[in-house]
């Protein structure tokens, strides 16, 4: 199954747990196996190839065992820097979204709270 945005959270997870079986049965490792090399438990593994939550640091010992720590690398590739953003910034990295500073006349109209009035 191709992953795609349209899958649930479930779905994706269940397919990633499916490939990772795949691939611990290619090395040839047992469940057992993989969690000793990896420093987790068997039921994490059993978890992660279930397709069931888990914690990402157990994920990422499982992928380093199964050499598929690279993988990350296409998975989220890095933003390239604009040569004219960096001499803009000085050599700085971003580190947060601004917002404008004034904003439009239709955030304007929704983010203007109703007039204050006694209780009555």
């Amino acid at each position: 199954m191709k992953i795609t945005s349209e899958l649930t959270d479930t779905a994706v997870l269940k397919e990633l747990g499916a490939r990772l079986e795949r691939r611990r049965l290619a090395a040839g490792l047992t469940q057992e196996n993989l969690a000793d090399e990896a420093g987790v438990s068997k039921r994490t593994v059993e978890r992660i190839e279930a397709g069931r939550s888990t914690d990402f640091v157990m994920l990422l010992r499982v992928l380093r065992v199964l050499r598929l720590i690279e993988t990350f690398d296409q998975w989220i590739s890095d933003v390239p820097q604009s040569p004219l953003l960096l001499l803009k910034s000085r050599g700085r990295t971003r580190k947060r979204v601004g917002h404008p500073r004034r904003p439009s006349d239709d955030t304007k109209k929704s983010r203007q709270a109703p007039p204050w009035k006694w209780r009555e």
